[in-house]
């Protein structure tokens, strides 16, 4: 499947601070941030890299995706896969996707599994062993229409 008409993917840029934050608002609470501390955090992203036995390949660590809108630039869905080297199965990689939002406006038109089918494309293109992601129990249906299966139980702490 890929995009409909009028849509592109790239990663997310230092201009897409006010949309990113807003659409991510249907997640979850985002809070205060200063446009400068989302540069810095964007550039931090794009530094950081996994160790790779295979020097001519680079693995980013952090990959914040989203989808435009063409006609008007406006950001429609946003998401990220962190990619994590493992001690286990050999020292292998391990994709973490997290943050999937769609705008309120875009929603219903399948942007947000377009949005994990490419996650999940760079997980695997960097040689990702598994992918995983937590959700919401409203939200594990439209996961399993992505291919992803009940694997366990999320636990937490939080202070």
């Amino acid at each position: 499947m890929s995009l409909p008409e009028g849509f592109y993917i790239r990663r997310v840029e230092e201009k897409d601070f006010e949309q990113v934050t807003e659409t991510l608002k249907v997640l979850t609470t985002v809070g205060t941030i200063a446009p400068e501390a989302f540069s810095n955090l964007l550039k931090y992203w794009n530094e950081s890299t996994v160790w790779n036995d295979d020097n001519d390949k680079k693995i980013m660590q952090y990959n914040p995706m989203v989808i435009v809108d063409k006609r008007t630039e406006t950001v429609a869905a946003t998401g990220n896969i962190i990619i994590e080297r493992k001690i286990i199965h050999e020292l292998a990689l391990c994709g973490h996707i997290e943050d999937i939002a769609v705008n309120p406006k875009y929603q219903g038109q399948g942007l947000g599994k377009l949005l994990i089918d490419q996650l999940v494309a760079i997980g695997f293109s960097y040689g990702c062993y598994k992918i995983i992601l937590d959700c919401d129990e409203k939200n594990v249906k439209f996961y399993e229409k992505c291919g992803f299966s009940n694997a366990g139980v999320e636990m937490q702490i939080r202070k």
